[in-house]
This record gives structure tokens, C-alpha cells and sequence, in this order.
């Protein structure tokens, strides 16, 4: 019998590897245990199924008659509870997830929701507009605005989320985003360098590779090694300076040579990633 016991914090870091079919039955088994005498567990793990189900969808379903009217009626439903004072509503009318209970969470949704709305109706035009339509294609414009907004604000919101498994989902939106402004870039890099969680790190890591011809990544990226201190992102960065050839990263990487208790394995990296970086 198995009398391993887990915190919410180890389980909800746990449930991305659980969805993935990727625990060991052992650390499955424990996870189970906990979840079954946990609620708060139990609707993490039910968002966490549906937001990667709702992002993974690849059928675009033909939409019901009325279904944009209604998406923007419940973007308007969540912006007043938002904004108002959460009523006390009886159990039986708040849903599975007590919407009206967490706002933010309730919010999270519904921009998961019209995202996928968005994509719904922009395919339905894109099949159904005819050749030199304009209006039709001013409309898909539109909607694919529409949805790099929404995904970006979900994104947004997400990294603020005491759960690394939203936080994992959220780095994995922002690969999902046509480009990247300001606002997302200095998100990402804030993750990146201050985020309790090192997968979430390494994940953040590899979604930055992505926006390195930008001059405010690759900068971000050198100022970043002095703040680590998980081995794996250390390596991972010198790894990376040495493939985009970083040479203005050799300062940053002999300061962290000089930092107290670095590992062996992480000095032999770091050494091999300046002889790389200053030879002609």
C-alpha cells in the first residue's frame, strides 16, 4: 500500500505530466489519492482538461445561427461581474467551476471560449466568402485581430496564476501569438527570470527563441543569467548564446563562472560556451 502523500501545490504541478499520460503509475497512483479527497484539486484538474482540450482543437465545427451574438453577450456578462460585487448565488446555479465565485477564472474561459469562437467564424467565412469578396475578407481581418488580442490577454492573464500548470498554458499561448509586442516580450522575460518554477522557466526559455531577432530579447536573455540559479536554465542559455552567437554574453557567462556553488556540470558548460563565443 502506498502511503506517499502529496500537497495541492505538488498535485496541480503534477497534472500537465498526469494529461500527458506521462507520471509513473506509482506518482498516478498518489495523484489520484489526493484528488479524489481534494475539490480544489478536482476543478483545477477539470479546467486545466478543458483549456487543453478547447486550445488542441483541430475540427472547426459549422456555427449555430446566433452563435457570435452570443459570444458577445457573454464577453459582456463577464466584464459586469467583473466590475460588480459577486452576488451570493445558491450552489445549484453557479456550475462545476463556481464561476461567479472567481471572476479571474471565469474570465480565463470565456476568452478560451471566443477564441475558439473567433476561429469558428473566421473558418465559416473563409470557406463559405466568394472570390473578390472584400467585405468577407475585411471581416476574417477582423476576427484575426479579434483573436490575437484574445489570446494575448489570456496569456497575460495566465502568467499571473499561482498554478504552473495555467502558467505552463500560458507560455505555450504566447507560441501561438502572430508576433509579439512589448507588453508580451516583457512578460515572458519576467517569467523567465523570476518564476518559482523551473519547467515554467525552460518552457519560457524556448518560447523567447522565437522573438530572438528582436534587440529587447536577446538582451533580456544575456541579463538573465546573472538571475538564475537552476542548473538546467543556466546550461540552457549558454547553450543558447553559443547557437545565436551572442558574443556580447561572455561577460555575463564569466560572472556566472565566479558565482558561489555553481555546479560542475554547469562550469564545464559555461566554460566551453566562452571558448566557443570568443574564438574567430
Amino acid at each position: 500500500m502506498n502511503d506517499k502523500h502529496i500537497s495541492c501545490e505538488q498535485a496541480k504541478e503534477w497534472l500537465t505530466d498526469a494529461l500527458k499520460g506521462e507520471l509513473s503509475s506509482e506518482d498516478q497512483t498518489v495523484l489520484d489519492a489526493h484528488v479524489v479527497q481534494c475539490p480544489e484539486c478536482q476543478r483545477e484538474l477539470a479546467l486545466t482538461r478543458d483549456v487543453r482540450n478547447w486550445l488542441q482543437t483541430d475540427e472547426t465545427p459549422e456555427p449555430s445561427s446566433g452563435m457570435e451574438s452570443r459570444f458577445y453577450n457573454m464577453l459582456t456578462i463577464a466584464e459586469q461581474e467583473n466590475n460588480v460585487q459577486t452576488p451570493n448565488v445558491p450552489p445549484e446555479q453557479v456550475g462545476p467551476f463556481h464561476f461567479t465565485r472567481k471572476p479571474m477564472v471565469w474570465m480565463q474561459v470565456a476568452a478560451t471560449i471566443l477564441l475558439l469562437g473567433v476561429g469558428v467564424i473566421a473558418g465559416y467565412w473563409l470557406r463559405s466568402r466568394k472570390a473578390g469578396d472584400e467585405l468577407a475578407q475585411q471581416k476574417i481581418d477582423i476576427m484575426a485581430v479579434q483573436m490575437q488580442e484574445m489570446r494575448q490577454m489570456m496569456m497575460l492573464s495566465l502568467l499571473d496564476n499561482s498554478s504552473a500548470v495555467e502558467r505552463l498554458q500560458a507560455v505555450s499561448l504566447s507560441t501561438e501569438l502572430d508576433k509579439a509586442d512589448g507588453k508580451v516580450i516583457e512578460a515572458l522575460l519576467t517569467t523567465l527570470n523570476y518564476d518559482t518554477n523551473t519547467n515554467v522557466r525552460l518552457a519560457t526559455l524556448e518560447a523567447l527563441i522565437r522573438y530572438t531577432d528582436e534587440p529587447q530579447v536577446r538582451e533580456g536573455l544575456i541579463a538573465s543569467l546573472a538571475l538564475q540559479d537552476s542548473p538546467m536554465v543556466q546550461m540552457a542559455l549558454a547553450d543558447l548564446m553559443v547557437k545565436l552567437q551572442e558574443k556580447r554574453s561572455v561577460k555575463a557567462l564569466r560572472q556566472l563562472l565566479r558565482q558561489k556553488g555553481i555546479r560542475k556540470t554547469v562550469k564545464t558548460k559555461v566554460e566551453q560556451s566562452i571558448i566557443q563565443l570568443s574564438s574567430v
